[in-house]
């Protein structure tokens, strides 16, 4: 059966293959709680693409009729988000489960005067409420479109999601262009779902990504470095990497990289961003932490050393100062296009420096470089370096791992849970007694 905007496929528990158990216990609860009250209450988007790919999900989403005031009052550890997108956040412990309300038309939302749509169609806010039967239509894509019902356990499916799950294609609902036009991150979001699935983009849209690049440019650097994190964290940053540079949008959020990369394609850049991403991947796969700022460093590397190149001939600059200095603008100029924390861009800087630090192995010096706290990002950054086609770095990557081996840093073992923290000794208290007043 195919489906239609009146009569959707419904799958049962045989059909969808999704049992109960597989659905996040905390998931359930809302779910239940929900449905308990007299509300809709389903289970949306990722989730369930997953659980019917067999995959695990990252997040649970709930779609209800329930408003967000109306959640909030039911679950007492929630919490309302957002201006944009009005959403409920129900916590349990570290865990969080979104609850949404089924969204109207934006038709509905205009004229009920709680939607603002720029004139290039982009929606900056969107409040109106709906039914399920409406809501799926304001979706994205069609596997992303899926509803599990709590009520009877089945699996509703208006848009043909079903169908392309089962061909591994991903295709906008509606008209793609009008789509990416409403919100430019959807162009982002194909990119990630497209490289993380393994899934094709559908052939008859493929080309409006690539027309349509240049709307990121209005998009707010912040959420952009926020799309960024997830593009690179989901388990295939380089398959994203990859797509990104062939719809023209990397030049929209490293443009220095991207043209650099056009100048010398296939050269030692491109084969170290290639590395480090492959490296991201695999230490995502094993369970490991990935920092963001080694990957904004490993991307913007390149620029910084053109920069500092620059520095050294035009304002006579020592290598050092000029890397500082060539860090900082090659920064100033990146945030304006995505907006990388404070705390990362620190952390990138200090990378860069390193690289020059690490050249000094005489005397006290790779003690003092050892002690550093980027030490290990710096080493991990230079191998890489020479292992993707800086050769001369080989026997300076060779003897700085040797020499961690001979002088091992300890790790100061963090204080148990719940321990007393050492107090801290008070300074001696400075005497108050005033002084005697002088005699007459």
């Amino acid at each position: 059966m195919t489906p239609t905007e009146d009569e959707p496929l419904i799958l049962d528990e045989a059909a969808h293959g999704i049992p109960l158990s597989k659905i996040d216990v905390n998931a359930r609860k809302v779910l239940n709680r929900l449905h308990d009250a007299g509300y809709r209450a389903c289970l949306v988007g990722g989730g369930v693409r997953d659980l019917m790919l067999g995959l695990t999900p990252k997040d649970f989403d709930v779609a209800t009729d329930a408003t967000p005031e109306e959640v909030k009052r039911l679950f007492r550890n929630a919490r309302l988000i957002g201006r944009r997108f009005r959403l409920a956040h129900v916590r349990f412990g570290r865990d969080i489960i979104e609850v949404a309300t089924f969204r109207a038309p934006h038709e509905e939302a205009i004229e009920d005067a709680e939607a603002l749509v720029e004139e290039n169609g982009r929606i900056l806010r969107d409040n109106v409420y709906g039914t399920l039967e409406q809501d799926v239509w304001r979706r994205d894509f069609t596997i992303n479109s899926l509803y599990y019902d709590i009520a009877d356990n089945t699996v509703i499916d208006f848009t043909g999601g079903v169908a392309d799950l089962r061909e591994g294609v991903l295709r906008m609902i509606g008209n793609s262009e009008q789509r990416y036009h409403e919100d430019p991150v959807r162009m982002l979001r194909a990119v990630r779902f497209a490289a993380k699935l393994g899934f094709d983009i559908d052939p008859d849209a493929k080309h409006i990504i690539s027309d349509l690049a240049h709307l990121l440019g209005d998009v707010a650097p912040a959420r952009l470095f926020e799309e960024f994190l997830k593009l690179m964290h989901g388990g295939a940053a380089f398959r994203t990497f990859e797509l990104l540079r062939e719809y023209g949008l990397l030049a929209q959020l490293f443009p220095e990289t991207d043209a650099l990369l056009r100048e010398e394609p296939g050269g030692t850049f491109e084969r170290f961003i290639g590395n480090a991403l492959k490296n991201t991947d695999k230490r995502i796969a094993e369970g490991k932490p990935v920092n963001p700022a080694f990957l904004v460093a490993v991307l913007l590397w390149q620029p910084v050393l053109r920069q500092q190149q620059a520095l050294i001939e035009n304002e006579e600059m020592p290598p050092f100062v000029a890397m500082q200095k060539a860090g900082q603008i090659v920064l100033s100029r990146e945030v304006r296009h995505v907006a990388i924390h404070k705390r990362f861009s620190q952390q990138s800087r200090e990378i860069w420096d390193l690289q020059l630090r690490l050249h000094g192995t005489r005397g006290k010096r790779p003690f003092r470089v050892l002690a550093r706290d980027r030490f290990r990002a710096g080493y991990d950054f230079l191998c890489l370096r020479a292992h993707s086609g800086e050769d001369e770095l080989l026997a300076l990557c060779d003897w700085w791992t040797k020499f961690q081996e001979a002088h091992p840093v300890p790790v100061r073992a963090a204080p148990e849970r719940g321990a007393p923290r050492p107090r801290r000794r008070q300074p001696p208290r400075r005497s108050r007694r005033r002084k005697p007043a002088p005699s007459a």
